[in-house]
């Protein structure tokens, strides 16, 4: 059965002496959760500095402004890790939470290539996964696999969608993904998604899923991108196969977006640019003794995080808490894990792993969502525990 515990080894950064981290810990004794950032083996509540995350990710320039913050001692990253898998959770004392808080929590579809092609096979396997191999193949053969030089919108892309449509091969995924316009949609609600050491939840109706590895931005209201975390973006692959118009059915359920461990803010040691060449791994373990392990890089992407950060925030859509935005799917997991030709899809238990050097580890146990813890605590209760605390 495979280990599933936090400690500060599996979930920092491999430079986070140097690294500007922020996120979110709850507190049981006041009821609400606090600001934190990690100063050498301690969380520090900077609370009183930044009321929310949203708050501190306003600032002019964040990373300064938490440089500059003072605040208490909470404990160690040691001990509240240890507290946080509800398995193992003393409620009476300190646990990480996801770092967002009052951002939306965005996502962009389709933006690269591999995970594009997956999508077209979703769709034309209406959700049944002994056809997904023989589909793939006929699809590989007639636009192949490496799109990620194509850019979207191009005159080049345009003459591949018109090859397509005449072909009668033509895709809304497609569309999407080498088209002028992306794809971005709401993930989940502000204040729900879940951070790492939560059960991540699997719809009980789906019996084709997975996990969806990605960079999350963290976008101010200004449109400026100030940081960077991991997500799962958990996908159930026959829900959305059966209709695009199921997307929210398949994408936001209970504990099914994942976010953290905490977010790096960028400073003069890590900025866009490593963003754009980081390499994300993904493994996943199984209580059955299965374990899958892929990775991708950034680089692979068709549209610039930057761009998608433009297509989300601009002058027809204001974010004034600003976003969370999931950079898309790199890859999606296709390896047969019972018979053949039955493709990859989760059991009860999985552990999850998401990782970037620069971004720490992400890791999550997949559950029900009905069996994952509730969400209960919303923007309307952050505000009056913020209150209570003389904090707003």
């Amino acid at each position: 059965m495979p280990q599933f515990a936090l400690t500060p080894e599996n979930t920092l950064p491999v430079d986070a002496a140097t690294a500007t981290l922020a996120g979110r810990v709850w507190l049981p004794a006041v009821g609400g959760p606090a600001v934190v950032t990690l100063r050498g083996a301690e969380l520090i509540d900077v609370t009183a500095s930044f009321a929310t995350m949203r708050d501190l990710c306003e600032q002019a320039d964040p990373a300064a402004a938490l440089h500059a913050a003072k605040g208490e001692t909470l404990g160690s990253l040691a001990q509240i890790l240890a507290n946080t898998p509800v398995d193992k959770r003393d409620p009476n004392k300190p646990w990480l939470l996801s770092p967002l808080d009052l951002q939306a929590v965005k996502a962009a579809g389709v933006t690269f290539a591999i995970s594009m092609l997956e999508r077209v096979i979703e769709e034309k396997a209406r959700g049944n996964p002994g056809a997904a191999a023989a589909i793939r193949e006929e699809i590989g053969k007639l636009i192949g696999d490496d799109l990620s030089k194509l850019k979207p919108g191009s005159p080049e892309a345009m003459k591949l969608k018109e090859v397509l449509i005449a072909q009668g091969a033509w895709s809304q995924y497609l569309e999407v993904g080498i088209g002028p316009d992306a794809e971005i949609f709401t993930k989940a609600p502000p204040m729900s998604s879940v951070g790492t050491g939560f059960d991540a939840g699997l719809h009980p109706i789906s019996t084709w899923n997975n996990p969806e590895p990605e960079v999350v931005i963290i976008v101010a209201s200004s449109g400026a991108v100030v940081g960077a975390t991991l997500g799962n973006d958990v996908n159930l692959r026959d829900v959305e196969g059966r209709s695009a118009l199921l997307l929210a059915k398949a994408k936001d359920n209970n504990a099914a977006a994942t976010v953290g461990p905490f977010i790096r803010l960028f400073d003069g040691k890590f900025s866009l640019d490593h963003i754009r060449k980081a390499t994300v791994t993904l493994t996943v373990e199984g209580e059955d003794g299965f374990k899958l392990e892929g990775s991708s890089s950034i680089a692979k992407i068709s549209r610039d995080p930057a761009d998608l950060a433009a297509q989300m925030l601009n002058k027809n859509h204001q974010y004034p808490d600003g976003a969370g935005l999931y950079l898309g799917t790199m890859f999606a997991p296709i390896e047969d894990r019972d018979t053949p030709g039955g493709g990859f899809t989760h059991k009860y238990g999985d552990i999850v792993t998401i990782a970037a050097p620069e971004l720490g580890a992400l890791i999550n146990r997949m559950r029900r969502s009905d069996e994952c813890e509730p969400w209960t605590f919303g923007t309307s209760h952050l505000m009056r525990s913020l209150a209570r605390r003389g904090l707003l």
